[in-house]
């Protein structure tokens, strides 16, 4: 019912609202006194949801008018949360902001005056509809323990559900990004249960980020509610570019727009396509002092198979692929690919680049006929903005301000 009279007041206004239940004497009605001061009625204050009003969707918006006078203070409380609310310019109207929990019962206190100073007090209660099942952020990146408080320019901002999502819209228009500077960006699921923010173009550097999931009574699918809020805060650092070539064998690293390292590399020998370095906007997804290696796809005893210990590695993809010191291979970079796929550079690079780069920094290599998939690590540049926008439910905004 509650929902029916939702729906009637978005289309005729307060008004309607208003009316019902109001005062007989009328609105502002004055009854002049034998000693001839003017006397007001009470205010008449109307609340939607109707009071004792059940199963009430939990995204319903609360509605408290006042007639006959100006609303002072209007309350949302239920025993583990509550809602808040805004009030109109002339104080007459008040509509709650958020959503409510599922099998949950709420207070609607309304505290009004007349013209004359007279207050009223009126007091309401509706309850929820009940959950069948609930879902919650099983992971939330960037986070301080995997990236750090600072990121860089190409870092997405990474959402994964414990429970399938049917209902993206309601979902979607509750994760709200605030930045410190304006961000055109959009949401994009790769599935029901994972969905990633990025910009149309890369972070401006030294942007503040805040990622507010407002997901606690949010509607995921039929009986299924979310259980909490979450919310993270990050910075994006300086702008750092890397950019290589399968053919010249180079890296040249530019920092806020000026080169600040030119460095020898060896990609992938190719010749089998898994040995073959991937061109697109690669992302540095980890760096590690120690990694160990093992062929693809190979297992002891076969042709081809190895297992080796690498040291200061920066890695840019799920497939396999790292930047690392290869001292073995420090006379064939800058000159010729000899890798299984990886980007060799010497000692001394690697760990000047392990130092230098940010979690979220771009790599992006370019001459190789293997290309990077977008699900391939933090594929996300791959795709163009079009593409991006196809797995958006509510297409892109402009990010909120900090």
């Amino acid at each position: 019912m509650g929902q029916a009279m939702r729906g009637s007041i978005q289309g005729a206004g307060l008004l309607a609202l208003v009316l019902v239940g109001s005062c007989s004497t009328g609105e502002g009605t004055a009854v002049r006194g034998t000693e001839g001061a003017a006397q007001y009625a009470d205010a008449a204050v109307s609340v939607v949801p109707l009071d004792k009003s059940g199963n009430v969707p939990t995204d319903a918006t609360i509605l408290v008018a006042a007639r006959g006078g100006t609303l002072k203070s209007v309350t949302v409380k239920g025993r583990k949360s509550s809602l808040p609310g805004e009030l109109s310019a002339d104080a007459t109207q008040w509509r709650s902001r958020g959503t409510a929990l599922p099998g949950a019962s709420y207070e609607v206190t309304a505290v009004a005056v007349n013209p004359s100073g007279k207050v009223t007090q009126t007091v309401t209660s509706f309850s929820t509809v009940k959950a069948d099942k609930s879902f919650t952020i099983q992971e939330l990146l960037p986070d301080k323990e995997m990236t750090g408080l600072t990121v860089g320019v190409g870092m997405p901002i990474m959402i994964t559900f414990d429970q399938p999502i049917a209902d993206r819209v309601s979902v979607e228009r509750n994760l709200v990004v605030r930045t410190s500077k304006p961000v055109l960006g959009a949401w994009h699921w790769f599935d029901d249960k994972t969905v990633h923010f990025r910009p149309k173009t890369f972070w401006p550097a030294h942007t503040k980020v805040r990622v507010e999931a407002h997901l606690a009574g949010v509607r995921g699918g039929k009986g299924l509610y979310g259980k909490q809020n979450r919310n993270i805060h990050f910075k994006i650092g300086r702008s750092q570019i890397t950019r290589g070539s399968t053919l010249t064998h180079h890296l040249t690293v530019r920092r806020n727009g000026k080169t600040v390292r030119e460095i020898p590399m060896s990609a992938g020998q190719g010749g089998t396509w898994k040995y073959y370095t991937t061109s697109g906007v690669h992302l540095a997804m980890s760096r590690e002092p120690v990694t160990v290696m093992t062929s693809p796809g190979i297992g002891p005893g076969s042709a081809g198979y190895y297992q080796m210990t690498v040291y200061n590695t920066v890695r840019i993809s799920n497939s396999g692929e790292y930047v690392h010191s290869a001292p073995w291979s420090v006379g064939s970079q800058g000159y010729s690919n000899v890798s299984h796929g990886c980007v060799n550079v010497s000692p001394g690079n690697a760990v000047w680049f392990i130092d230098n780069t940010l979690i979220g920094d771009p790599i992006i290599i370019t001459g190789s006929p293997r290309k990077l998939e977008p699900t391939n690590g933090w594929g996300h540049w791959q795709e163009n903005w079009r593409q991006w926008l196809r797995w958006s439910s509510v297409k892109y905004f402009t990010t909120e301000s900090l």
